[in-house]
């Protein structure tokens, strides 16, 4: 299941009704298949130097009361993409929230586009105290597709639409965090689809409470040079998400990313947030996937 099928059908089940083609909340999914839900052996110990975390819309076949003890079990303590419905879930199991939605429209239409400013900015505004009320930090946001504009003309739009709740996140000590996506392959006409713009955009804002997640998998395939990147612009990077390119799968030797080299670079620069697993596994046993994901990345 793609990213954005999941979340479009995830909204529809948490909230009724979905905002533009999809409202990215969080997901109720139940097992479609015969595979038997992994059962924890008890907890695994990691070194403690990268904080794990995974996105929900890649293990979605798994509910989350299935999930996320799991999770605990193989050393993960948060989970990304979840929205507020699934909060009290997540902390009854112990597990953080490492990036949360609901307020978006969707993955395509974004802050680039005035037309939709209004109702996001109704979402965000509505958002980020029940983000900071359950304790979170990070709240996700999108830049929307081009559909023509200039790149120049979206940095205006973003940073217009943006400054309206900018004051809001900063009162209230959330994080928004805007997506940086290939173009190339996952999501063609993306604007926010390289880290100058991105950087840009931040540039402008001027927030601390502002900044951006790069997507190694993204990049790599829009740009490469994933090493002198985050050494050149992690102050603007609060947030990593994996998958092996190319395919977006498994992060193992079966692709061209090191990510033992990618981490241990994330490490130098004393980064302090999390890193989510957000690649499809293939293997007959997802989890063992997600598993071998963590020990890759444990370094």
């Amino acid at each position: 299941m793609k990213r954005r099928t999941f979340i479009q059908n995830s909204a529809a089940i948490t909230t009724g009704t979905i905002l533009g083609t999809g409202c990215a909340t969080t997901a109720t999914t139940t097992m479609t298949d015969t595979t038997p839900t992994p059962q924890p052996s008890g907890p695994t110990l990691r070194k403690g130097n990268i904080r794990h975390s995974v996105s929900r819309w890649c293990f979605g076949k798994y509910p989350l009361e299935e999930l996320l003890p799991i999770l605990k079990d193989i050393g993960i303590p948060a989970i990304d993409l979840v929205g507020p419905d699934d909060w009290d879930t997540l902390k009854k199991h112990g597990i953080d929230c490492s990036m949360c939605n609901g307020a978006e429209l969707n993955l395509v239409d974004g802050w680039n586009e005035p037309k939709f400013h209004e109702q996001l900015v109704k979402n965000y505004t509505e958002m980020i105290p029940k983000v900071a009320a359950a304790g979170y930090k990070n709240l996700i946001c999108f830049s929307g597709n081009r559909r023509g504009m200039d790149d120049e003309v979206g940095l205006k739009n973003c940073v217009k639409g943006l400054k309206t709740i900018m004051p809001l996140a900063e009162e209230n000590g959330i994080t928004i965090i805007m997506e940086l996506f290939n173009s190339k392959i996952d999501h063609p006409d993306y604007m926010c689809d390289n880290t100058p713009w991105g950087i840009e955009l931040c540039d402008r804002l001027g927030s601390e409470n502002f900044k951006l997640l790069y997507d190694i998998y993204h990049m790599q395939i829009n740009e490469g040079d994933i090493i002198r990147n985050i050494q050149d612009f992690n102050s603007y990077f609060a947030h990593y998400h994996t998958a092996g390119v190319p395919g977006r799968n498994e992060i193992n030797d079966s692709q061209e990313l090191n990510y033992p080299a990618i981490m241990k670079a994330i490490l130098k620069t004393g980064f302090k947030g999390y890193v989510a697993q957000e690649f499809i596994p293939t293997y007959e046993n997802p989890i063992d996937s997600l598993r071998e994901s963590i020990d890759i990345c444990d370094v």
